[in-house]
């Protein structure tokens, strides 16, 4: 039997990928052409581009050198391979993302890479970010090394425009499956009651036919960011996600003033193999839910993926990166809704100490009773 093509029921306009419930939304006035939300300082709509005439000038930069952009240095990293824009007053340097200080100066001029298309400006202020860096690292102190110096590591912390990209494609797919619909039938059995007695009883009985199935599937996927920096893996990335992506803003280079940002090194097509890996494995999701019957088994789904775009964003991330007998670890505040996700370094001398002292209490109290029994006895 051939089913095509078969289409999942509408969806909301952004998934859980892109909006965080827990945090307000984006507002300002629909934009007249797509009715996405624009603020009034806005000079283009994030959905479909329509300039917006009634927005106040773009802050002027500073630079002298080159007016479009503000005056930055960059250095890469030569430990995690990160490039990071920083203010040219800086005059000591260590790595945001692997507290490394093996770092180079280079010119931007040398990498010759994309552009960034979208951003989202900080809305965490740096002092935000310490206070949740704060109240994050005294969660089980008790657990914490008493030599982890929290006051040198706290002034780490970074406000970093990080890389991301997003990508939005078709997916076109064939599947095949065999499927399985329920009946019932009514069996008779001999049980014994609770006075011995041999009785008869019947009881409903659930049976599968099953059948093979075909079909098509599309759906138009977007939302996943992939992590553009090999200081922030994706896995990492994800842990601080969702951004709310509707109040991403056309670049401007004046966002950056301030702040460090960091060049792409993780490059587009690498992106884009990481991010059809994970909107396969949607769709495959996508084509299991609306299969017909009850249920189904051997479920294969061949996808082809088109019309696909990118964008390079720009999303605002604090990073904290800190050396522990050798060890980094990395506390990560969201810059848009604050999310937070870290590792820390543990005493593991405590954690025994502690696991020792519970056993030796458990054993004073276990031989406190059989002495107590003896006693009885």
């Amino acid at each position: 039997m051939d089913h095509s093509p078969i289409s999942p029921p509408a969806e909301t306009p952004f998934s859980e990928e892109i909006i965080d419930a827990e945090v307000v939304a984006p507002h300002g006035v629909p934009c007249p052409q797509c009715g996405t939300p624009v603020e009034p300082e806005d000079h283009y709509c994030a959905g479909c581009g329509w300039q917006n005439d009634q927005a106040p000038s773009a802050p002027q930069a500073t630079s002298q050198q080159d007016p479009s952009e503000p005056a930055q240095k960059y250095f890469r990293c030569e430990s995690c391979g990160s490039e990071v824009a920083t203010d040219p007053q800086q005059r000591s340097y260590l790595c945001p993302f692997c507290d490394s200080s093996y770092v180079v100066e280079f010119s931007r001029d040398q990498s010759q890479r994309q552009r960034p298309e979208f951003v989202i400006g900080f809305a965490v202020t740096k002092e935000q970010a310490q206070e949740k860096f704060a109240q994050w690292i005294k969660e089980n102190a008790w657990y914490r090394p008493g030599d982890l110096g929290l006051a040198s590591t706290a002034e780490k912390q970074r406000g970093v425009y990080l890389p991301f990209w997003s990508f939005s494609m078709l997916a076109e797919s064939t599947w095949q499956s065999s499927i399985g619909e329920y009946w019932y039938r009514t069996e008779t059995y001999t049980t014994t009651d609770s006075d011995g007695k041999t009785v008869t009883r019947t009881r409903q009985v659930r049976e599968t036919e099953w059948w093979p199935l075909s079909g098509n599937h599309h759906h138009y996927y977007s939302g996943y960011l992939v992590s553009g920096s090999r200081g922030l893996p994706q896995a990492d990335a994800e842990r601080i996600k969702p951004f709310q992506l509707p109040a991403l803003k056309r670049y401007e280079p004046y966002f950056l003033a301030g702040w460090f940002s960091e060049e792409y090194s993780v490059e587009r097509e690498t992106a884009l193999s990481l991010c059809q890996q994970e909107f396969y494995r949607r769709e495959q999701n996508n084509v299991g839910a609306f299969l017909p019957g009850n249920t189904y088994r051997d479920l294969q789904v061949s996808t082809r993926f088109s019309q696909i775009n990118s964008d390079l964003c720009l999303l605002p991330v604090y990073v904290l990166s800190y050396r522990y007998q050798d060890k980094i670890y990395r506390f990560l505040v969201n810059g848009q809704t604050g999310k937070t996700a870290g590792d820390k370094p543990v005493s593991y001398k405590r954690i025994w100490t502690a696991v020792g002292g519970g056993a030796g209490l458990l054993l004073l109290i276990v031989m406190i009773i059989l002495l107590l029994l003896s006693l009885v006895s």
